[in-house]
Formats: C-alpha cells, sequence, structure tokens
C-alpha cells in the first residue's frame, strides 16, 4: 500500500499547446503508481480548457472544485488531420460530479468562469491489453473544424 496527498504530489510539466489558459496538473499516480491507471489532480485557472483530444482508453472525471463543462464532438468528415466535427453534448459539471468518457470519444472540458478555480481529478484507465493509455490532441476551432493534430 502506497499513501499519497492530492494537494502534495508533484505537479507535472504540461505542453501549455494541449490547453486555452493556465493549469496546474499534479500526478497522483505518479507516487502510487498503479498498474491499471494514471491518475492527474488538475486545476484550470482563468476558463482554461483543454483542447479537444481523445484518450485510446476510457477516462473518469471526478469535480473537486467549481464549475466547468464536458464537452463531446463527432467527427463528420474524413481525414485524419483536418476534418470537420459537430457538438453533440455538453455537460455541466460542479463540484462532487462524476462522469465517464469512452475510449476514443472526441471531447474538452475545463473551467467556465473567468476568475473561479474549476479542478478534477482524471483517471485514465489502461486499455483491456494493459497497455498505457495515449491522448491524441487537435488543434480546432471548437465549432466545425479540426486544423491540426498537434505533436
Amino acid at each position: 500500500m502506497k499513501k499519497s496527498n492530492i494537494l502534495s504530489s508533484p505537479v507535472k510539466k504540461v505542453k501549455t499547446d494541449y490547453f486555452t489558459g493556465p493549469i496546474e496538473l499534479h500526478e497522483i499516480s505518479g507516487i502510487t503508481k498503479p498498474n491499471e491507471h494514471d491518475m492527474y489532480h488538475v486545476i484550470f485557472k482563468k476558463s482554461a480548457r483543454t483542447k479537444l483530444h481523445f484518450h485510446t482508453g476510457g477516462q473518469l472525471l471526478i469535480v473537486t472544485r467549481g464549475s466547468g463543462s464536458l464537452v463531446y464532438y463527432k467527427k463528420i468528415s474524413r481525414g485524419v488531420t483536418k476534418f470537420k466535427i459537430s457538438k453533440t453534448k455538453m455537460i455541466k459539471l460542479s463540484n462532487g460530479d462524476v462522469v465517464y468518457i469512452p475510449p476514443k470519444i472526441l471531447h474538452t472540458h475545463g473551467s467556465i468562469r473567468k476568475n473561479s478555480v474549476f479542478s478534477h481529478l482524471a483517471v485514465n484507465f489502461y486499455s483491456k491489453n494493459n497497455r498505457k493509455p495515449k491522448t491524441v490532441w487537435y488543434e480546432s476551432d471548437l465549432r466545425s473544424k479540426v486544423i491540426s493534430k498537434i505533436p
């Protein structure tokens, strides 16, 4: 057994290209080292959000503070790095909410208020063959088109 505290977990350096504003990401699984998932405490500041992305395994979000949203998208044209999208669902999130995002679903999540903090725990599950989950990121207008894949 290993014990950790989300408030003292190490801050992981993240690519700023993956977010629309300032965030802080604490890597909880770096201390506990589970074999089935990766776990992070993500703090979104000044209405920051993730950019459009999907995970190769499922993801569970547990809201720990503030108000935010989760938005689902679907791909409506062919293409790997450039394609059309449409918004399919928006879910408002508040403290205590729990939501599961199935694998390979395009989505974005984060804060909806300019001057308040939104945070959640994110559990990224390994795939059935125990492969570490990957996240695929896109640059888009979040309305109708994906412009490029973010390396």
